[in-house]
């Protein structure tokens, strides 16, 4: 059941203004304008002390500024890790159909699971002015979260539940998921337990789905250390394949492995027929996300599903209200909603 939560955090700031950047830089709003211009006359030393500022306040330079007075684009938008991914798909469908009937559209853009590519966009997206902004993960770089924290527009956190919100959250805990994931399979038995994730640390729920792994494996007494780090994200069937044979290679005794996405053990279980490897017989193995192929697989996947498109219709309708706040005059403490997961036992383990 998903729980809600309002929180005393502070409501977003407005956004920094360019006087200000010409307050803190010591000089005009005229020279910060045309420091922000590649071809602006403006000495080296000057452009440097109002970049500094620029990056202190959040400061984005306002493109929309002399063509809406009314301060209202239409749009919000909205950052995903990839397009490809059937679940991020989903979660930006979800949005699409929360703010569509409000008039509102959706610009788009993908971080490959990078968060200084992250931060490029939020720059890119805040010249803008959206009227809000949703962000997957809860963790960014420095400047971002400035930026972010300095828009004076929603913003809504997606699929995480971080431990320092900017505003409002949409999002579940994948370290808790995985842990769950895990205790399930101990539950039927299994004992020596690894995981397969990236070898880049640049999927941040990745890293929290291995944490929650080794949270699980500690509290019930398993062999700890069983983690194989295979390729970035997001891990291909073809790098789960090559992942599960050298876990095997490592740890002859392992029964079970629980993988960082359904791809990635779809990938896994195909090498193990290749190898005459039984599944569940000789390994157990696990996925994470309910992806289309764990339930078309043989042996189908044993998984942990979210409703990624609920996700994102939360998260519009969060975004909805919060623009609908702003707009009133008001200003109610940030949400925090919690969309709940679900282990799914299948023929796998």
């Amino acid at each position: 059941m998903k729980r809600t939560r309002t929180t005393t955090r502070k409501a977003p700031k407005r956004p920094a203004t360019m006087a200000e950047v010409a307050v803190r830089a010591g000089v005009s709003a005229m020279t910060v304008s045309r420091a922000l211009k590649s071809d602006g006359a403006v000495s080296e030393e000057t452009r440097q002390r109002i970049l500094a500022a620029v990056e202190e306040l959040g400061y984005v330079l306002d493109l929309s500024a002399g063509a809406l007075s009314s301060k209202r684009t239409g749009f919000v938008a909205a950052l995903i890790p990839s397009i490809n991914n059937s679940n991020f798909s989903d979660t930006a469908r979800g949005i699409t159909e929360a703010i569509e009937g409000q008039g509102l559209q959706m610009l788009l853009g993908y971080t490959d699971y990078d968060i200084d590519k992250e931060e490029q966009l939020v720059r890119a997206m805040l010249t803008r002015r959206p009227d809000g902004i949703i962000v997957t993960d809860g963790r960014h770089t420095p400047k971002a979260r400035r930026m972010l924290q300095s828009a004076g527009i929603p913003v809504v956190e997606t699929w995480d539940l971080p431990a320092d919100p900017i505003d409002h959250v949409v999002g579940f805990s994948n370290a808790e998921a995985s842990r769950a994931l895990v205790h399930r399979l101990y539950q039927k038995g299994y004992r020596n337990i690894a995981f397969i994730g990236g070898a880049s640390r640049r999927d941040t729920r990745g890293a929290d789905r291995r944490l929650g792994y080794k949270r699980a494996v500690e509290e019930l007494g398993l062999p700890v250390g069983r983690t194989i780090s295979f390729g970035n994200p997001p891990i291909s069937m073809q790098q789960g394949g090559e992942a599960i044979v050298q876990l095997i290679e490592q740890w002859p005794d392992v029964d079970a492995a629980v993988c960082v996405s359904d791809l990635s053990a779809f990938g896994a279980i195909m090498e193990c027929h290749r190898r005459g490897w039984a599944v569940p017989g000789r390994i157990a193995v696990a996925g994470f996300g309910d992806f289309e192929v764990s339930r078309c697989s043989w042996p189908r996947i044993t998984t942990v599903a979210v409703d990624c498109r609920n996700i994102g219709l939360e998260a519009g309708s969060v975004l909805l209200r919060a623009i609908d706040d702003i707009r009133d005059g008001r200003r109610p403490g940030p949400e925090t909603l919690i969309v709940p997961f679900e282990v799914i036992e299948r023929e796998s383990t």
